[in-house]
């Protein structure tokens, strides 16, 4: 918000006041104009991996942020070349067909209409209902229109009336501009690169978990440099066919130990059934640590990890790390049936260890006994409303649970979740 002051506050300095129509339409042209630009650049600072940042917010925060600011940036786009487009029409007397027609005879103009194009294009794939439909690396090379349609609107910006007259706001403006591409290029691919040539990372064994679950263990040198923690994720690219052109986000499921990183993925799609064939040896660019949800969200002694699914991978991590004594830490492990438990042995062997409690709450969703109801939850965990939760599991859980953690007295501030699936 003091980002988008400043930007009004720079628009207002150059405004000139007038009651003529044209003017007004053109003086809401170039703010919206301006605005969006800005909001672009937020948006792509939100998505360019910056550890610290999504170590402190959260990345499932940050898409979600992105996501909510993309259709703030829409709009503005939006507004603002009908805003421009009338006053234009207004200005010259012609109506709006004739307006388009002249308006496109310049190259600013051209630039800024490409822009909004690719724009367009990345918000309707980007829409709930059509991304499910389509495969996600298609979704994610789309998504990289974006950038283009960044540098068509800056092109626009510079050229057109929008920082006209003003050098250094123009300056200032290139700036901020050159600053998000540098910060892009960093952390999306100057960064991953020195760690892959840094750590050696490579693809050591693939272990068959269960019929559709596998882990992936990969050995490389140094890896303590990292400074992942449990509870974390990668972006992880393996640079196989199939698989190199897409970064895949999968949590640690075990502690970094001895140059080893692990990661344990449900086969759910294509780029997961090529996981399970990943051969060893074959090179692997890490980009990360990403997530929050790690032992410094900790507030109270007692803790209690609940996971559903495959999202019991960074929770296992949790599970073995959390300081805590005896009956400290809780484990409930939502799941369909016994032969979807991921981990069992494992889990049971740290149970014992850390003389922890070890909960399986199988069955159906649709069952009429909903383990995850406050009661249930309750009977399992006495003190309940004492313990700081963390969560992790499919969506439609992970909000089925927070509400009924909440009712069973579980202070939100005291539930950390992330859905690192979707960052």
């Amino acid at each position: 918000m003091a980002g988008a002051g400043v930007v009004a506050l720079g628009w207002g300095v150059q405004a000139r006041p007038s009651a003529r129509l044209d003017a007004v339409f053109a003086s809401g042209a170039h703010l919206t104009g301006l605005l969006a630009g800005y909001g672009v650049l937020v948006m792509l600072v939100l998505m360019a991996r910056i550890p610290a940042v999504e170590h402190g917010v959260g990345a499932d925060r940050l898409a979600r942020w992105h996501a909510r600011g993309g259709r703030h940036v829409l709009g503005l786009v939006a507004a603002h070349g009908l805003l421009a487009l009338c006053g234009y029409a207004v200005h010259t007397g012609t109506d709006l067909v004739e307006a388009v027609d002249s308006l496109l005879r310049y190259p600013w103009i051209a630039a800024a209409c490409l822009g909004a194009l690719l724009f367009g294009v990345v918000g309707v794939t980007s829409a709930a209902a059509v991304r499910g439909r389509i495969r996600h690396e298609t979704w994610r090379r789309l998504h990289l229109l974006s950038h283009l349609a960044v540098a068509a609107g800056f092109v626009h910006q510079l050229a057109g009336p929008d920082l006209s007259g003003g050098v250094l706001i123009a300056w200032l403006w290139s700036m901020a501009h050159a600053t998000v591409a540098v910060v892009l290029v960093w952390y999306r691919l100057v960064v991953p690169l020195r760690r892959a040539l840094r750590h050696d990372l490579r693809v050591a064994e693939v272990v068959e978990e269960s019929p559709d679950t596998v882990s992936v263990l990969m050995r490389g040198t140094e890896l303590a440099e990292l400074r992942a923690e449990p509870g974390q994720f990668f972006r992880w690219r393996f640079l196989q066919r199939g698989l190199r052109s897409t970064a895949l986000p999968f949590s640690l499921s075990a502690p970094v130990h001895d140059d080893t990183l692990r990661i344990t993925v449900k086969v759910l799609g294509d780029h997961t059934r090529r996981v399970r064939r990943l051969r060893p040896g074959t090179r692997v660019l890490a980009t990360g640590p990403f997530g929050a949800l790690t032992a410094h969200r900790r507030t109270r002694p007692k803790v209690l990890l609940l996971a559903g699914g495959v999202g019991i991978t960074p929770l296992r991590a949790l599970f073995e790390t959390l300081p805590g004594g005896p009956g400290d830490l809780t484990l409930l492990y939502r799941a369909s049936n016994a032969g979807s438990l991921v981990l069992r042995e494992e889990l049971e062997t740290i149970a014992r260890r850390r003389q922890a409690a070890l909960y399986y709450l199988l069955g159906r969703s649709d069952d009429a006994y909903d383990p995850l109801a406050p009661r249930a939850l309750q009977a399992l965990v006495p003190d309940l409303a004492a313990h700081d939760v963390y969560l992790c599991g499919p969506p439609a859980m992970a909000q089925a649970a927070t509400a009924s953690l909440i009712r069973a007295g579980v202070p939100a501030g005291r539930i950390h979740s992330e859905d690192f699936q979707h960052a």
